[in-house]
Parts: structure tokens; C-alpha cells; sequence
């Protein structure tokens, strides 16, 4: 007798007899195998108590009335099992876990898995809980995501590495985080291989917190204040800028009025706390306008180098530092390194003195005006203090003295010119030294006059002129030198 190809069902031969046994018999073959569900995949013994047209995929390694059968489909029909050799792509649902099952010619496997894909590639868009779209071919809404390295018993290495790649250095390569859809902070290579960490009030102006070199892994804060934290290290001569019009609110490395600070004290204590100098020079850079307060040097900066305060080098006078009843430049902690002072005029009323050192270190000055001081122009009183002139100089008022050194302090001013205008009185003396205190102030070219005592020694305080004769410094009256104190 003739069966089907693929379901195996008994064809009605011609002239034969009892032809509704064979068309019965395909039948139920056919009310077998088509939707064909099955209660369980997993029994090796046939069921004590079937009932009429139930089925079940013979588990491997079946025994009694199953034996031999495995992997068939088993059909309780008319008292009788009914065994079907399955062909590949013939499909069962499994009532007892809920599977659909398909046969690839060795076992039955679920079709979920088969479907399941093990690749994807080239595609366009991908959305997961998201829609996809051309700006964002990637897009997921989700709570939570989980990426795990592949471990060694897995076959991996146990490392997990992100790799991200931009076409070229001013590109940007990043994470930009936000809220509400709004830029609020990014990091990564933006518009440059340095490494930013960036922050924005609104999604559009950004800020630099933190750059790191991509040469020397250097640490950078761009917009550090006194209230930020960290100390850079510098790589470079850096300038911050004061004006007029600046604020302390500012970063100061802009010469406008929303970059720059408003005071020379502020820029002093900001370098102080947030830079390591790494031995370079920090100019501390003054517009052009009058300032009512200098320095006060409490704190050393850190990583030695030099801090400069400089002015305008065409018009010193244009810089214009007023200080009323206090010192205008005045160290009371030891100096890292050295403190210039360059391009400006400086005037005191009520008291106090241009320079003034109360401990140890190291200040220079050069193309600056002296005007109307109170106490002392240069006044050094420290030991291991030192003043030194760098060039040439004015002097446009008086005081008590121009140079006073006092306490074992030092100053050197030497093959300088100085100009001195509209005849300033100094009441203690031009050049004063006291205490052990010694100035060099040889070979010098003074062009004006002064009035009052040309010198006054005294207190084991000397001042060295080269033998010049007693007249050389400036002065209306004869200078003074009062036992152990000496001129030479």
C-alpha cells in the first residue's frame, strides 16, 4: 500500500477493498499531526491511563510498549499506540511547559531558540523601549543596563574595555549627560585629545572643570576659585588678570571685564591655593585704573617659580596703586620664590610704606614710580629678607626714607637710574640702616634732587657706596653715621 511522502498517510489503492479502513486510518493520522500538541516531552514509560487521541514526543531511552520509539510522536488511538516518526520541520506545542517545539533532524528544540538570533549587523536603527530615529539610529529607555566581561570559564579574559573612536582631533568624542534633554555635564575629547570634564548651567555655555594633557597627563582647572578644590600643576607661564571693572567672581584669565578679578589680593590667594608652580611664573596682569589696596603675602604659593604684579611698561603711572593707612605691598610668611613688581606707581596717605618685607625672601622691582609714600619706599626688615631693583626707576614724592634696612634685612640696588622729580623730602634719610640691616647702592646715576639727610647708619646698619664721596646720595643735609654704624 501507497503512503504519503511527508505525513506518511495509508492512499486508498484502486479496486480495493474495505476502503474505509485505509481512509480512517489517514484520519486520525491526520487529526494527529496537524496542530500537533503533545501534554509532556519528558516520560520514558507510556502513561498508565490514556485517553483516546492524546499524544506525547517519546523521551529517549523509552521502555515497554515505547521502546524503540524516541523522539516519535505517540498517539493514544482505538486502544492502540499509534507511533509517527517525526521529519525535520514538523512543529508540536508542549501542553506541560509551554513550548513550541520544532524537529531539526536529532532532537526536538524550542523554536524561540532556533529563532533566537546570534548576530545582527548593518542595521539602520535600533530602538529598545525607544523609537529609533535618524538622529539617535540607537536609542533605549530603560532603568537599568548591565554590561559584564566574559569570564575565563566562559572563554573570555575577564577584562571588559569600551572602545570609542572619533574621525579626528577636533571632533568630539564624549558623554554628555542631561536633564531633561538639556545638557548639564560631558566628558571625554572635545573639540580637542585633551581630556575635559565640562559643566553647563543651561546646555549651551560650557565650562572646563578639569582638563587633562594628552603629553604629559598634567591636571588642569581652568575655572578653579578659592572655593574649588585640587592644586594644578603647571606646565607653563601662565597670566591672570585684575582690572577695574573685573570681578572676584571671575576666573581671571581673560582680559575683559567677565574675565577678569577686581582685586590683586583675591588673584595672590587664588594662585596660592589652586596652583603648584612647578617652578614657572605666574603675571599677575593690572589695567590701567587706580586700586585702593596692594597685597598682603600671609601664605607662600607652592612649587617655587615667581609671582610678578605688573602694570603698563609705557606709563607706569597709568597703574595707579593708592593705599590709605596700610602698606601697599607687604610680605609676613617667607616667599616660595621670588615677588616682582614692575610697570606702576604706588602712593600711600595716613601710613604706611610702597614695600615693605617683615620676612624672609626674595622681592624685585623695576620701571616703577615711587610717589608720595608715608612710611618707607623700600622698607626690608627681616633677616634673610632681600630688595633688588631690576631696572631703572622714578622717584615723584618723598617719605620717611627711600631705602630703610633694617633687622639683618638686605638691599641691592646697583648700575640703576633713577629720576627724581619735583624735589621730594625724606625726613630720616635717603638711605637708612639700622640695626644690622646693609644696602648696596653703588654705581647708580641719580638725576633730580631730594631734601633732607642724604643717609642716616646707625645701630651696627651700613651702607656700602664703593668709597663714592659723602655727597652721592641724594639730599639736602649731610648724612649721619652714628657709632657702630657705617657708610663706605
Amino acid at each position: 500500500m501507497t503512503d504519503t511522502a511527508n505525513l506518511g498517510l495509508p492512499c486508498i489503492e484502486g479496486n480495493q477493498a474495505q476502503k474505509h479502513v485505509t481512509h480512517n486510518d489517514a484520519l486520525r493520522l491526520l487529526d494527529t499531526l496537524v496542530q500537533l500538541t503533545v501534554l509532556d516531552r519528558d516520560l520514558t514509560d507510556p502513561p498508565a491511563s490514556p485517553t483516546e487521541g492524546q499524544s506525547w514526543i517519546v523521551k529517549a531511552g523509552a521502555t515497554g510498549a515505547w521502546a524503540g520509539r524516541d523522539n516519535a510522536i505517540a498517539s493514544w488511538q482505538d486502544g492502540v499506540w499509534q507511533f509517527s516518526a517525526p521529519k525535520i520541520g514538523w512543529t508540536a506545542y508542549a501542553i506541560d511547559d509551554s513550548t513550541l517545539l520544532a524537529w531539526n533532524g536529532s532532537a526536538w528544540a524550542s523554536v524561540i531558540d532556533a529563532m533566537t538570533p546570534t548576530a545582527l549587523n548593518n542595521l539602520t536603527l535600533l530602538g529598545v523601549g525607544a523609537t529609533a530615529d535618524t538622529t539617535n539610529p540607537l536609542s533605549a529607555k530603560l532603568n537599568n543596563a548591565l554590561f559584564a566581561a566574559k569570564t575565563t570559564a566562559e572563554g573570555g579574559d575577564g577584562d571588559l574595555r569600551y572602545k570609542l573612536n572619533k574621525e579626528a582631533a577636533g571632533n568630539t568624542l564624549s558623554f554628555l549627560f542631561q536633564d531633561n534633554y538639556s545638557g548639564r555635564a560631558e566628558i571625554g575629547l572635545t573639540g580637542d585629545d585633551d581630556f575635559h570634564f565640562k559643566v553647563s548651567g543651561d546646555g549651551t555655555t560650557w565650562r572646563d572643570g578639569i582638563v587633562v594633557n594628552r603629553t604629559t597627563g598634567a591636571v588642569t582647572f581652568p575655572n578653579t576659585t578659592l572655593a574649588g578644590a585640587g592644586r594644578e600643576l603647571m606646565t607653563a607661564a601662565r597670566t591672570y588678570y585684575v582690572r577695574a571693572d573685573g570681578s572676584d567672581a571671575n576666573n581671571g584669565r581673560s582680559n575683559t571685564s567677565g574675565g577678569a578679578f577686581l582685586t590683586l589680593q583675591y588673584a595672590y590667594d587664588l594662585i596660592c591655593a589652586s596652583l603648584d608652580f612647578g617652578g614657572k611664573t605666574v603675571t599677575i596682569q593690572v589695567a590701567d585704573g587706580t586700586y585702593t589696596a596692594g597685597i598682603l603675602l600671609t601664605q607662600p604659593w607652592t612649587g617655587g617659580g615667581s609671582v610678578v604684579v605688573q602694570g603698563n611698561s609705557a606709563t607706569p603711572s597709568n597703574v595707579l596703586m593708592s593705599v590709605t593707612g596700610g602698606d601697599i605691598f607687604k610680605n609676613t610668611a617667607p616667599l616660595s620664590g621670588v615677588f616682582g613688581i614692575k610697570d606702576l606707581k604706588m602712593q600711600t596717605t595716613t601710613n604706611g610704606s610702597a614695600i615693605r618685607m617683615e620676612a624672609p625672601g626674595i622681592v624685585e622691582y623695576g620701571n616703577v614710580e615711587f610717589g608720595s609714600i608715608v612710611g618707607q619706599h623700600v622698607h626690608v626688615n627681616a633677616p634673610g629678607s632681600l630688595a633688588r631693583s631690576t631696572s631703572n626707576y622714578t622717584i615723584s614724592g618723598g617719605g620717611t626714607a627711600h631705602w630703610l634696612a633694617a633687622n639683618n634685612g638686605g638691599i641691592i640696588d646697583q648700575v640703576r637710574t633713577i629720576a627724581i622729580t619735583g624735589t621730594p623730602a625724606f625726613s630720616s634719610g635717603f638711605a637708612w640702616a639700622t640695626r644690622g640691616g646693609a644696602m648696596t647702592v653703588n654705581a647708580n646715576t641719580f638725576s633730580g634732587s631730594a631734601t633732607g639727610p642724604r643717609y642716616l647708619t646707625d645701630s651696627a646698619g651700613g651702607v656700602f657706596t664703593n668709597g663714592a664721596s659723602s655727597t652721592y646720595l641724594p639730599g639736602s643735609a649731610a648724612g649721619t653715621a652714628t657709632s657702630p654704624g657705617w657708610l663706605t
